[in-house]
């Protein structure tokens, strides 16, 4: 009965080792994630940035065409 009872902790011992192991795992893997998603948001918003001039160089344009129209009239 005690080798039993030992075969038993030693089983549940290992179980728990795999367990603690895949939750590590699972943790890191987490932060990367994490990390992955910080880099991907601060692209973006880079980019979002950056764009900024384009509707505002449309509209230059089309100020710019109109005043020359009126002017060679």
């Amino acid at each position: 009965m005690a080798t039993e009872i030992a075969e038993l902790r030693r089983a549940v011992d290992v179980g728990f080792a795999r367990v603690d192991g895949s939750l590590a795992l699972l943790v890191q893997r987490s932060d990367q994630t994490d990390k992955a998603i910080a880099d991907h948001e601060q692209r973006l918003d880079q980019l979002e940035r950056s764009r900024w001039p384009l509707p505002s160089l449309a509209a230059l344009t089309a100020v710019g065409s109109l005043v020359y129209t009126l002017v060679a009239r």
